[in-house]
């Protein structure tokens, strides 16, 4: 397999981005539940728009809303922003703060989230794991 743009390629920064109708809540579900900060935002063109993210991370995440509405239909249940938590205790009180907000865990679709994952679905139904594991 060719491997050109692994070897290739600079990127300086990742930035995943989608559609909200309610900004202010997915703003308290990743900020105050999930503990990210807000590294940016901005107006214009009708639109609004929240950065979240990790200070010192080049990936961040991005949030959008139309000044006429932005109708965002949830994905399918399998669609997930994972985070890898190592820290149990950490996870736990990621959890309590989610609860505290209002939002409670859900079964994932995939099994294999659950051995080692708790999965919480965001405002607009988009599902989050927190996975008990270093990643890859």
């Amino acid at each position: 397999m060719n491997n050109y743009w692994s070897e290739n390629m600079y990127v300086t920064q990742v930035r995943v981005a989608r559609p909200t109708d309610q900004l202010r809540q997915v703003e308290r579900f990743y900020c105050e539940g999930l503990g990210l900060t807000k590294i940016g935002s901005f107006t214009g063109r009708g639109y609004e728009g929240l950065l979240i993210g990790l200070p010192t991370a080049t990936y961040h995440l991005e949030f959008t809303q139309h000044k006429d509405g932005s109708p965002c239909p949830a994905p399918t249940e399998d669609n997930l922003i994972v985070f890898y938590i190592p820290n149990q205790q950490q996870i736990d009180t990621i959890i309590e703060r989610l609860r505290a907000l209002g939002y409670n865990e859900v079964p994932p679709e995939n099994p294999y989230w659950e051995k080692e994952g708790k999965t919480i679905e965001d405002p607009d139904g988009w599902r989050v794991v927190l996975m008990h594991t270093a990643g890859i």
